[in-house]
Parts: structure tokens; C-alpha cells; sequence
């Protein structure tokens, strides 16, 4: 669904099977569509009307046929500014990441288990809900370092949810995160006030043009739940700028894996571990010691 506010926008409804549906979200995003819905067999694919033009959907069109070798059934269907986040935030649920880490959405009543963190989320229609693969990815990942005086940077924050998580799993160092969606960043400001997750900095910031002037000031982990075609122009700029931080990096299908190995040999980077859910793959990446 769309974002909220007073926007039209264009509803993409391609007629596949549910199991093609990650492959298509993902070259789909990496054209520049966030918003999804998934039915049975059929994919919702959400972008502002004013994004919407010929040559978009030619590019998108060969995209498609370049990939799978044929275009599925699909129909462009204006839909007029209307409540989405309500009906969104209707149908939400609480996602358990593991028995230490839960994501609710706001004032809903859920019981944790004895010690279980809670993260309470009002998604605004931003990435990072938990219900992505790649968000609970993430969180697995993070889960398992010693987050605790690290410098850490955000890349592409959505809703907010890595960094309060990471300040909530025991960083105590000012965090910086970022986006270039303003919905996001408004989203991840008020996140981050529910949560009481004190000293992060919400930014919206441009990934590609503003990153060097960031990561000059020295990181130690850099999270960055994004796409390929984002992950492979930024990642020398992290690797030139930021020589010695640990990357977790996530929004990359399964069969892209190759690519990123190849990507992260050339920059001299060793996978610590990968972990794997449904077509997705989160690795955690440092610079190799010789």
C-alpha cells in the first residue's frame, strides 16, 4: 500500500504466482517501488502518480522480460489519496524475531515472554516493519554481537528499527541513521521518541551523495538494509572511507549471492556469516586481516 498523506497514486497489479513474489518485490524495488501487497496470485506494487510515465513503465517492462524471459499479465490502476495507513495498521501483528526480541505495533496489547525486549513500531508504511525477511534478518544478525561502545550508522533506517534495536540490545554510543524518504524519517523520529531509545540522530540524507561526508567521522558498524544496486555503489565508498568497520548488510535475494561474494573480494572484505530466510540473505562482512 501507498504511503499516507494527500498523494494519488499508481497501483501495479501483476498476476503471478505467490511464490514468484520476492523476486519481483526485489528487482522491483530496486527500481525505485517500496510499497507492496501480496495476494494469493497476485502481486500490489505501489508508486505515486506522479511517478508514473511511459518510459517508467518501458524500463520496468524490460526489466521484467530481461529476468524472466517473458512479461506477466498486469494492469496500471489510478488509486485516489485515501486512508492507507489506517487499513495498513489494521491488519498488523506482533513478529517474534527470537524469544529475546519482539516487535509490536504501537498500543497494541501483546505479552512478552519473562525478558523478552519489545520494540513498539507505528510503520507509517516504512520499510522495516519486521514483516520483511530482510528486516528480521537483521535483527537476527544484530542479535548476536557485542553491540556495546560501538559508533554506529544506519543506512537507510525506514521505520527505525535497527537503531532502536540497537540501542535497546545495549549500545550506548550516539547512533546516526539516516534516510532519503522524508515519510521515513518523520516515521523513525516518532519510533524512536516511543521507544524512549535516547541519543540516535534521525537524518534525511541521500545514501550516495552525502555518505563520504558521514563517514569521515569514523564508524564502527555500518548497518545497511538497502538493494544491490545501492549496496554496490556505496560499499567501496564504505570500504575507501571507513576501512576498518564491520558492514550487515541485507535486501539481497539468494541468487544474487555470487555477485556479492565476487563484489566483496574485490574490496578485500571476509564474510563472517551469512544467514539465510525465504529468497533473502543478510551477510556480516569486516576487512580481511593479512
Amino acid at each position: 500500500m501507498p504511503l499516507p498523506g494527500t498523494h494519488h497514486h499508481i497501483e501495479l497489479a501483476f498476476e503471478i504466482n505467490s511464490t514468484l513474489h520476492e523476486l519481483y518485490i526485489a528487482l522491483l524495488i530496486g527500481e525505485g517501488i517500496e510499497y507492496f501487497q501480496e495476494e494469493d496470485n497476485r502481486l500490489l506494487a505501489y508508486l505515486p502518480e506522479t511517478g508514473w510515465t511511459e518510459e517508467r513503465e518501458q524500463g520496468i517492462r524490460a526489466l521484467l522480460m530481461e529476468r524472466f524471459g517473458s512479461i506477466p499479465p498486469y494492469k496500471a490502476n489510478f488509486m485516489a489519496d485515501r486512508n492507507w495507513n489506517a487499513e495498513w495498521e489494521a491488519h498488523l501483528q506482533p513478529i517474534e524475531i527470537s524469544d529475546r526480541l519482539l516487535i509490536v505495533q504501537k498500543n497494541k496489547e501483546i505479552t512478552a515472554k519473562p525478558g523478552q525486549i519489545v520494540i513498539e513500531i507505528n510503520p507509517k508504511m516504512s520499510f522495516g516493519t519486521g514483516y520483511h525477511a530482510t528486516t528480521r534478518l537483521m535483527l537476527k544478525q544484530m542479535e548476536t554481537l557485542d553491540l556495546k561502545g560501538k559508533k554506529i550508522i544506519d543506512i537507510g533506517t525506514g521505520t527505525g528499527v535497527l537503531a532502536i534495536a540497537a540501542r535497546k540490545l545495549g549500545n550506548n554510543n550516539p547512533i546516526l541513521a539516516f534516510d532519503n524518504n522524508a515519510w521515513s524519517v518523520e516515521n523513525a523520529v516518532e519510533n524512536i521518541k516511543e521507544n524512549n531509545a535516547q541519543d540516535i540522530t534521525i537524518e534525511l540524507l541521500d545514501a550516495e551523495e552525502e555518505l563520504v561526508v558521514n563517514l569521515k567521522k569514523g564508524y564502527d558498524l555500518i548497518l545497511a538494509n538497502i538493494n544491490k544496486n545501492v549496496i554496490d555503489r556505496i560499499l567501496p565508498v564504505i570500504r575507501k572511507y571507513t576501512p576498518m568497520a564491520t558492514v550487515l548488510l541485507s535486501g539481497i535475494l539468494v541468487y544474487d549471492e555470487p555477485w556479492l561474494k565476487k563484489l566483496l573480494k574485490g574490496l578485500d572484505y571476509e564474510i563472517v556469516q551469512t544467514i539465510y530466510e525465504d529468497e533473502w540473505l543478510s551477510s556480516l562482512i569486516r576487512p580481511r586481516s593479512h
